[in-house]
């Protein structure tokens, strides 16, 4: 594949999901627009001038429309709290690349997602049961809310609120193996 047809392909499959995310980080549309506008720019200068190989594409593009927002806000002269979230958000995007990127099989990979599964059994082995059964019938099972709430009998509200306190659980632990892993380099 042409490095053309690459950037085309990228920008059909992550415009839409991209354009969502930077919009809800800024106030105007046209904010959003011009970020996405940079961020497909930066991935044409990478791929056409190819000294860099981008392994994961959504991961790079939504760290490049992260900088990009934060520096539209560095300019306005202030961060929203929001952004904090995205952070933790993006780490954990990357850990589920690497969880669910089976084609990219090298040993490093290899041994990432190995200790990445292993960081996750353990965290799930220390949340209260509630949380972790709840958590992994959605994520893992993919059952919906709603069916775990008539199957148990226990309310939507009380099961949402479960999984927001195993997210908020896990986003901090691999926040905190991310800056781990970061810092070994």
């Amino acid at each position: 594949m042409s490095p053309n047809e690459r950037i085309e392909s990228v920008v059909h499959e992550y415009s839409g999901k991209l354009l969502s995310y930077i919009r809800s980080q800024v106030n105007s549309k046209e904010d959003a627009e011009d970020i996405l506008q940079e961020v497909f720019y930066q991935l044409a200068r990478v791929e056409t001038e190819g000294k860099v190989a981008i392994e994961r594409v959504s991961s790079w593009l939504y760290r490049v429309a992260r900088n990009a927002v934060l520096n539209l806000w560095r300019k306005k002269g202030a961060t929203p709290f929001s952004l904090i979230d995205a952070e933790e958000d993006l780490i954990c995007a990357e850990i589920s690349d690497t969880l669910a990127n089976s084609h990219a099989d090298s040993p490093e990979t290899q041994y990432l997602r190995k200790l990445v599964w292993e960081e996750l059994d353990m965290a799930l082995a220390e949340l209260p049961p509630e949380q972790s059964d709840v958590f992994c019938l959605t994520v893992f099972d993919g059952i919906p809310v709603k069916e775990i709430s008539a199957a148990t009998g226990i309310p939507v509200a009380t099961l949402l609120s479960r999984k927001h306190y195993a997210v908020k659980f896990l986003r901090q632990r691999f926040h905190d193996l991310y800056i781990d892993l970061i810092q070994n380099q």
